[in-house]
């Protein structure tokens, strides 16, 4: 089963087949663009930017959105995670997170899936008239650490220790695929698509 992933970010899409290949499900990465909308919510953002791609390509595909909220700083980035990372870098969070005592974070991961469902009439059924769009979600909590550790994640996972582990999603990516927020949201939408691992 192939499901089309619009992303440009390759890491995500490495991360997604790393669980789909369990379901016999494929992620195949495409680059089509649609607009990130405001919201502190980021299953708002992964359907309004699924529901964006899907009236331009017209088949099953789906999008996700992620983001990294610190409790000290309101939930920030959160939903502007990708923005905060491109302007100031893991360094300036540590810079706003100096001389903080509460350092308690969590990474949070949404998956939009939209997908064509048949409607029924009079006893009619129409195959494909509707879409329909589910969302997937999964948290892993953590905290901000002190200083930038390891060289094997991308984003923020650099400053992220997970709860309970004693190294960053940087320094551990094999920890990561197995406990991640992304992983999460990824095994719940494998698991609706083909219930059954293979």
């Amino acid at each position: 089963m192939e499901i089309l992933f619009a992303t440009s970010n390759k890491h995500k899409v490495a991360e997604a087949s790393e669980v789909g290949k369990r379901y016999g499900i494929a992620f195949n990465q495409i680059h089509v663009s649609y607009p990130e909308i405001r919201s502190d919510n980021v299953a708002e953002v992964a359907k309004a930017g699924a529901e964006h791609v899907y009236s331009q390509i017209k088949k099953p595909m789906i999008v996700e959105d992620s983001g990294i909220l610190i409790n000290s700083l309101n939930d920030f980035p959160g939903t502007y995670s990708r923005f905060a990372f491109e302007r100031i870098g893991n360094k300036g969070i540590l810079k706003l997170m100096n001389g903080i005592e509460d350092r308690q974070a969590r990474f949070v991961s949404a998956v939009a899936y939209i997908s064509e469902v048949n409607a029924r009439s009079g006893g009619i059924i129409y195959p494909g008239t509707n879409t329909e769009t589910k969302i997937f979600e999964g948290v892993v909590d953590g905290r901000i650490t002190l200083e930038e550790r390891g060289a094997k994640g991308f984003g923020f996972d650099p400053i992220f220790l997970p709860k309970g582990y004693a190294k960053t999603f940087a320094e551990d990516p094999k920890t990561k695929n197995a406990i991640s927020h992304r992983k999460i949201a990824f095994e719940k939408l494998c698991q609706h698509l083909k219930p059954k691992p293979v």
